[in-house]
């Protein structure tokens, strides 16, 4: 395994109160990730800490095999679009542009000219009279363009329209096809983007809930329904993330790590199987559904 960034039983606490608790996690070559939670989990926290931007209370950051903190070798390699990403006052599209290139060795001026193209940006118009839409693709545009090799975007696209966050999808994982990286995204828009996360992440609370390869976890998850009683009987022993009945008809989501097993066992009781969106799960998971399994990821 390549590892380009690995966190080992990280922390930060604030004022006493533990924003991140123990967590740790390995990123690694050319992968995208999605990094999920609801809002105040602590995702925005652990991306400020692997950027050099926050200290740790507590625990190991290595990234590129080196701890990140004023060293511009690792830091140039690294391209962070923030949800509220800030700019000097007197910059306009062009300059922002400009300073991306002197920063980012990777940078690609011809991909950049044609993401502004696609977003339709004014180039000379000053960033601080851009609306809400248009500062997220200016940030866009830098992550691409940036072809940084470990690129992280934390909610990149607030303001966009359904066609411009599209439109972001199609050309990262066009550019990423073509230029593999790390890619992280965090985001609350999980059903838009599940199909291209090869690796999920979820934090709730601070803590790791879990860190799996999406392929393993459309196994390990799906809904099941039938009569009550045939219901009951197949989910004794099993862990249900939910539960739900009318009548005598219920309906249950199940975690299981022997997922086709079950999902037989299941068919053979009579029982009807649907699968269960990474959104779905993302709920359950941060509802508290999921004590045991938080328990194995620590």
């Amino acid at each position: 395994m390549n590892a380009i960034a690995k966190v080992t039983r990280l922390s930060k606490v604030y004022s006493g109160t533990a924003a991140v608790a123990g967590v740790s996690f390995t990123l690694e070559a050319n992968k995208i990730y999605g990094l999920l939670g609801r809002n105040g989990a602590g995702k925005t926290t652990i991306m400020h800490m692997l950027t050099a931007q926050s200290f740790p209370t507590s625990g190991e950051i290595a990234v590129f095999g080196e701890a990140p903190y004023e060293n511009d070798k690792v830091l140039s390699r690294i391209c962070f679009i923030k949800e509220s990403q800030k700019y000097p006052d007197h910059y306009r599209v062009c300059d922002v542009l400009r300073a991306s290139a002197l920063f980012f060795p990777n940078w690609d001026a011809d991909f950049a000219e044609r993401l502004l193209a696609d977003f339709r940006l004014p180039l000379k118009r000053k960033v601080k009279k851009l609306s809400r839409g248009m500062l997220s693709s200016v940030g866009i545009i830098v992550g691409l363009a940036s072809r940084a090799p470990l690129t992280i975007f934390d909610e990149p696209y607030l303001g966009l329209d359904a066609v411009a966050r599209s439109l972001f999808y199609d050309r990262l994982l066009e550019d990423y096809a073509e230029h593999p990286r790390t890619v992280v995204l965090s985001t609350h828009l999980i059903d838009e983007v599940s199909q291209m996360l090869e690796h999920v992440l979820v934090i709730d609370q601070g803590r790791l809930l879990l860190d799996e390869d999406t392929e393993d976890l459309r196994g390990k998850a799906f809904a099941v329904s039938g009569a009550a009683v045939k219901l009951e009987a197949f989910l004794s022993g099993r862990q249900a993330l939910d539960r739900q009945s009318l009548g005598s008809i219920g309906t249950a989501v199940v975690w299981s790590e022997r997922g086709a097993e079950d999902r037989r066992a299941a068919e053979a009781a009579g029982l009807e199987l649907a699968p269960v969106s990474l959104q779905q799960l993302v709920v359950y998971l941060t509802n508290g559904k999921l004590q045991q399994k938080a328990g194995d990821a620590r």
